[in-house]
């Protein structure tokens, strides 16, 4: 039987880490492609040295022709990404090279040295922008921000790619899905890490911008199965990839101080105008009945479950 080669992208992050144990367990031999040596997502999963690490930069196209020519991927990833909203403000051309540019580097690779590869493109809800409603594959996109910009031109030009050269591309629009690998430029860890840092006296403050924008969070070791399930099909097709239920900052905010085990929780927090974005999206909500139809996926960790597991793993790493 043949072993499938999966090559992905931005290996060192939470998709990337979580996605490279998901496919170790179903017998994959992984290649990952990692950016200034960014493996403790790796490390912290023990899978760090179970997969081939690739130093490297979606930027440099000559580097990336070379290696899906010598890999020859049956599937490839791609999650490098500038992912934070915040920072795509002031750093809107770094953020545009890396998403934009950057994917179609991939797939030109794809094009030229393996035609057969399945491509999954990491999408994103912050697509949708100030869409009204709950989004599913027809909603229009109405990005508001460099990041969710960058991210519109690799979606499409994902889709342009299947329909002019007959790849199998597709995109997975991902909803907010967060973990204990989460970065803590990220409003969830940032929250999970203060309350863990408070609860063992290393810190008395949690600064935060808008406590009452919701977002449709799920979990990542979730999400990642759907992205798998995707390249599976028979036929390349988009999908959206979310729990269909929103929460808002301050809602994970009150569980993950009561799994602290602090009471109070408004005494802790600060707000602070810096972590305010020129432009707020107040909902963003997908709807991913296309994926339960036709993949058979829907997500198994809770939003409390989810903020349980951020806040205790906290802790313990802070604890050590």
């Amino acid at each position: 039987m043949k072993i499938k080669k999966a090559f992905i992208t931005g290996v060192g992050g939470q998709d990337g880490a979580y996605l490279s144990r998901f496919l170790l367990k179903k017998g994959y031999k992984v290649f990952g492609l990692v950016y200034k040596k960014n493996k403790n997502n790796l490390e912290y999963l023990g899978v760090d040295k179970k997969i081939d690490i690739i130093n490297g930069d979606v930027r440099d196209e000559d580097d990336l022709d070379n290696l899906v020519k010598k890999i020859k991927p049956d599937e490839v990833y791609n999650f490098a990404a500038q992912s934070f909203v915040g920072i795509s403000w002031e750093q809107a051309k770094m953020t545009t090279e890396i998403n934009a540019i950057g994917t179609l580097n991939i797939l030109n690779a794809i094009k030229n040295h393996a035609p057969f590869s399945r491509f999954y493109q990491a999408s994103t809800g912050e697509m949708f922008g100030t869409e009204k409603g709950i989004k599913n594959e027809n909603t229009p996109f109405h990005p508001r921000s460099p990041y969710a910009a960058s991210k519109v031109y690799a979606h499409f030009v994902t889709v342009n790619y299947r329909e002019s050269y007959d790849l199998f591309a597709c995109s997975g629009i991902s909803f907010n899905h967060e973990s204990p690998l989460r970065g803590k430029e990220f409003v969830t860890r940032k929250i999970s890490d203060g309350v863990a840092r408070i609860k063992l006296g290393l810190s008395d403050k949690i600064r935060l911008g808008n406590l009452s924008s919701k977002r449709d969070w799920g979990f990542a070791g979730d999400f990642v199965e759907a992205m798998w399930l995707i390249l599976q099909q028979e036929k390349a097709n988009d999908y959206i990839i979310s729990t269909g239920k929103t929460h808002s900052i301050k809602d994970f905010l009150v569980l993950a101080f009561k799994f602290g085990g602090i009471t109070n929780w408004k005494k802790y927090i600060k707000i602070d105008p810096r972590f305010k974005r020129p432009k707020e999206l107040p909902v963003l909500q997908g709807s991913s009945n296309k994926a339960k139809t036709v993949l058979g996926w829907k997500p198994k960790v809770s939003f409390p479950k989810l903020v349980k597991m951020m806040v205790e793993a906290d802790i313990q790493r802070l604890s050590r």
